[in-house]
């Protein structure tokens, strides 16, 4: 686990209001990373590789050239996810466990959240806010919102939004050495969109085994396409990836 480098705090990325997010601290990460994977690869060359810096999927990107390797991941929405199904949950008065939700694309502010595929106890959790008194548009944003901006609110109470990454992190690596074959939202290379970016993939010891790409509606998939445009564009300022 490559943890290295300028957090959200130190590094200014604390703006809701500024579209870049955490893709603000790139340019700073990038450097450590440069410094850092190519003496992790030389005492430890079989080792798998999982990002936790921010941004993790273009920083994904860059280890995954500077190893020479495709064993890289990066922690991707998985913690978005739970996060989504939390609030979804506390918003319909039940267990998140009882939700099944996802959110995809980038880890930062393009991430894409599938309303369309998010289901409580079996039921579209779209009909489940129906019959709810309240508004449905207003609380699907402020869910978003709430999930979006997360890691600011943690740092706004505590300082530092160090232990939802970590719980997340152990897991990951629970996954990989139990050779779980795990289905989730994860960051991992992907051919079709040719960047690192989430999407449900079936983990295990070797990596992603396939990735799952879920039904999407017409919104969530230019969603996506959108998501994958802004990593791509933060990639090529770090050259990892080449114009085109």
């Amino acid at each position: 686990m490559v943890a290295a480098g300028v957090n959200e705090n130190e590094g200014g990325a604390t703006d809701r209001s500024d579209p870049s997010g955490r893709l603000r601290l790139l340019d700073a990460n990038a450097a450590v990373y440069r410094e850092v994977v190519p003496r992790l690869v030389e005492v430890a060359p079989d080792a798998m590789i999982l990002v936790v810096t921010d941004p993790p999927d273009p920083l994904a990107d860059l280890a995954r050239q500077l190893a020479g390797h495709a064993r890289v991941l990066s922690t991707g929405t998985y913690l978005d996810s739970l996060r989504f199904q939390f609030h979804l949950a506390k918003r319909l008065q039940v267990s998140s466990a009882s939700v099944d939700a996802l959110v995809i694309g980038e880890h930062g502010t393009s991430e894409v959240f599938l309303w369309s595929g998010a289901r409580v106890g079996g039921m579209p959790v779209d009909l489940a806010i129906a019959g709810r008194d309240g508004d449905a548009a207003e609380l699907r944003q402020a869910v978003e919102q709430e999930v979006r901006y997360a890691n600011i609110t943690i740092i706004e109470g505590i300082g530092a939004s160090q232990l939802g990454i970590g719980m997340v992190s152990a897991r990951i690596a629970e996954i990989v050495l139990s050779d779980e074959r795990a289905v989730i939202s994860i960051g991992v290379f992907n051919s079709k969109f040719e960047v690192t970016l989430s999407m449900p993939g079936i983990l295990g010891r070797n990596g992603v085994s396939r990735i799952l790409e879920p039904a999407m509606d017409q919104e969530e998939l230019q969603g996506l396409q959108r998501s994958a445009d802004a990593l791509k564009a933060a990639s090529r300022r770090i050259g990892t990836l080449a114009n085109g």
